[in-house]
């Protein structure tokens, strides 16, 4: 009985230093986890097409300064300065090639003057405008031992963008905005101020702001059009060039115009969608500035088949 029970506690320690050592010398593997990275996508963004757009004009509706009762007669020009403040924005956008109207007397005269070449730009659109409210108010808030002088500026301004070819408004829109100025004094000592003349700008500014993403958006979405200079055998040079985001290698399309009817709904007069003739290809580019500007293009597919001049635009 004791023999057997030598060869079991012998069997069991064999057994345990087996699992032991098999413990001991067995090798994990651990794959590292597998970590790609992103790749990155880049869009290739089309050159900008610049629109030719004019601010005719901006009217002032509101009453402000306007009235002469009680001696009241400020002379603070809003429209002027919502024209200002609007051609500003437009202008730093890069988007646009801005041509002055509501200063074309200044420009004429100049011209005369030096006996210059009459600078002549058809624009695209045009835009026209008014500042249809603006106005001011003081509020004070007097305690026992302080006081608080609160000054207001608000305005609101409309405007509209007409396309130049049908003479149709196709974008109007309205924008307000309000700037504020507070100062107060406790036991006399604080800060005290006069009339605070910057708030006017600040609103109209504010007001325009808040049209001018509008404008632009419509702007943008509309189509680029440019004309044709003159028909060679086998090229055609167009008016736009660099400055307007014309590069060479840019394929444009020649279209001849639709029938001009008039719509007995409107009175107005529509032209009917043209037809795609052609298609070309811009091999140059000469001028120096938007009025002397152009390309020259070759037929990549069609011909004009003998048409006018008159009777084409080109599109991208």
């Amino acid at each position: 009985m004791r023999k057997y029970t030598l060869i079991a506690i012998s069997v069991l320690v064999s057994i345990f230093i087996t699992g032991c050592a098999t413990s001991s010398n067995k090798i994990v593997k651990v794959e590292k986890p597998t970590i790609e990275k992103p790749k990155l996508i880049i869009k290739k963004e089309e050159p900008l097409l610049k629109r030719k757009v004019a601010i005719t004009r901006f009217s002032n509706e509101a009453q402000y300064g306007k009235s002469k009762l009680f001696g009241l007669n400020n002379n603070y020009v809003a429209e002027k300065q919502a024209t200002d403040i609007l051609s500003a924005k437009l202008a730093n956008s890069g988007k646009f090639i801005l041509l002055e109207r509501d200063d074309i007397n200044i420009v004429n005269n100049e011209i005369q003057d030096y006996n210059l070449k009459s600078l002549k730009i058809g624009s695209d659109y045009l835009i026209v405008g008014s500042v249809t409210e603006f106005g001011r108010k003081n509020m004070s808030d007097t305690g026992v031992f302080s006081r608080t002088k609160v000054q207001t500026a608000y305005a609101k301004v409309s405007v509209r963008l007409i396309d130049v070819k049908t003479g149709q408004i196709i974008f109007a829109q309205e924008g307000a905005g309000e700037a504020k100025s507070e100062a107060g004094t406790s036991f006399g000592l604080g800060k005290h101020v006069g009339y605070d003349s910057t708030l006017n700008d600040k609103a109209i500014s504010t007001a325009i702001s808040s049209v001018v993403d509008g404008i632009m958006q419509n702007l943008l979405n509309k189509p680029w059009r440019s004309y044709v200079l003159d028909i060679n055998n086998d090229s055609i040079m167009i008016a736009g060039g660099a400055k307007q985001g014309l590069r060479i290698g840019d394929t444009l399309f020649v279209y001849k115009k639709g029938k001009s009817i008039k719509n007995p709904q409107t009175g107005m007069t529509v032209e009917l969608p043209g037809a795609k003739i052609a298609k070309l290809q811009i091999l140059n580019q000469f001028g120096t500035n938007y009025t002397d500007e152009g390309s020259i293009c070759t037929f990549v597919e069609g011909n004009l088949n003998g048409a006018k001049k008159d009777e084409l635009y080109v599109q991208k």
